[in-house]
């Protein structure tokens, strides 16, 4: 990374979340007062005295691997571990050194990489007995904070950076298309994500729901710099029903906000429902780059026909992103998922596109010579000259006469008119109507 890397580590329900939120500046990681809410790593930036870094937040790491997750969970976390250039090792002031406490620590001194021993939770900083005994942990100098007040984080963040390399030891990132992978759950995004790093980076279950927060993994690809988002499953509202969950979609849903491009996954085993349509819909009125990518391909049963038939019934059901380019791939066997990657660097392309006003109005001139606007209310209808004023997505302004007379078809028409002779594949474009009247 071109920034340095700091992981909160610790066991379960040590207030590691919260910690995070509180130096990233925002709440990103899910906080309850029960243990398991955070199962995959988090990144976030965050900057302290002119140093920017990245922070991985992690699950509390468990040592009893018969629990659900809790195999996964540790597996995360070594690889955080693996990944920092400093690590945080969060501990609970009011539970005092646990056997759980010295199995971590036993793991980071192994590690040999600098840690920052943060005891949390610290409701009186003038009782040093309230933090001493965490020296017993051989990490050297607990530093006591309360990270749900706030208190005490500056000390913290002078002790993580002072064990930075220096400013020049780190090279900016190139500019990232950031991809966020959304569905409903089970479709295998957390496959794909995986199979796109070539590491189990996030947790694969059976078991619907398993990732709950939104995660950004940054990566470099045929020389490309990507940041893959991997989010919760979107379920329709009737069936959420744990707080964490709906706190997961809400995330879900900002991160299609944030994304460059989306990647809408379905499950070829099941076709397309009513809760595609709406994540398709909403990824459309977010005007997001978009491509169709259609899982577990290697599960259906084809002859030369199937492809074209789920084309088809694709294109029926998501008729309002005709638009988007469809891929069909398997997470399982990596069957075309670099393709993704290279359909997602020309639809990020097509997104910014801009095209001059003269190309522009010589195209728009042409429709309306082929095909002209009818009349509108016993006065001709007119549409003077179009511009393009922004990209990401392309939005163009028509200046006419009485443009509340212009029926909508009329609209659809000169959009298909510029996607064929412009592209604008696997990008919504968007048309403005605005008054202008004839100049004498």
């Amino acid at each position: 990374m071109s920034k340095p890397v700091v992981a909160i580590v610790g066991r379960p329900n040590v207030g590691k979340s919260t910690l995070f939120n509180r130096l990233a500046g925002r709440r990103k990681a899910i906080v309850e007062d029960m243990p398991g809410i955070t199962r995959d790593r988090l990144y976030e930036s965050a900057e302290w005295l002119g140093r920017e870094f990245m922070i991985i937040d992690t699950g509390g790491i468990r040592f009893d691997d018969g629990e659900l997750f809790a195999r996964e969970v540790k597996w995360q976390a070594q690889l955080a571990i693996d990944e920092a250039d400093v690590i945080v090792f969060v501990v609970d002031t009011k539970d005092g050194v646990t056997h759980e406490d010295e199995q971590v620590a036993s793991i980071l001194r192994k590690s040999q990489k600098p840690v920052v021993l943060a005891a949390n939770k610290v409701e009186n900083f003038d009782k040093q007995l309230e933090f001493y005994e965490f020296y017993n942990l051989g990490l050297g100098e607990p530093i006591p904070v309360s990270a749900m007040h706030g208190r005490n984080t500056n000390d913290l963040l002078d002790a993580i950076i002072a064990h930075f390399a220096p400013q020049s030891a780190y090279q900016e990132d190139e500019d990232a298309i950031k991809i966020a992978i959304v569905g409903r759950p089970n479709v295998g995004k957390s496959s794909l994500v995986n199979s796109l790093l070539g590491e189990e980076r996030v947790i694969v279950s059976d078991v619907p729901g398993t990732t709950r927060d939104a995660i950004d993994t940054p990566f470099k690809f045929d020389g490309n710099q990507y940041i893959l988002i991997d989010t919760a499953g979107i379920r329709k509202k009737s069936r959420i029903k744990e707080p964490a969950e709906r706190y997961s979609v809400v995330r879900s849903l900002k991160s299609v906000e944030r994304a460059d491009v989306v990647i809408i996954m379905l499950d070829a085993t099941a076709g397309v429902n009513e809760q595609d349509q709406r994540i398709a819909g909403y990824v459309h009125e977010q005007g997001k780059a978009n491509i169709i990518v259609v899982n577990k391909w290697d599960l259906v049963e084809k002859d030369e026909y199937t492809m074209n038939k789920f084309d088809k019934e694709i294109r029926e059901d998501l008729k309002f992103i005709s638009y988007s380019p469809i891929l069909y791939v398997s997470a399982l066997t990596k069957k075309r998922i670099y393709k993704i990657l290279e359909l997602a660097d020309f639809v990020a392309e097509q997104h910014h596109r801009r095209i001059s006003t003269s190309e522009l109005n010589k195209v728009i001139s042409e429709a309306m010579l082929l095909n002209p606007l009818p009349g509108g209310g016993g006065r001709r209808l007119k549409i003077y000259y179009c511009t393009q004023v922004r990209t990401a997505p392309p939005t163009f302004v028509l200046f006419a006469n009485n443009p509340e007379q212009i029926h909508f078809s009329y609209l659809r028409y000169l959009e298909n008119t510029l996607r064929s002779n412009f592209g604008f594949e696997g990008t919504p474009i968007s048309l403005i109507l605005r008054k202008r009247e004839a100049k004498d």
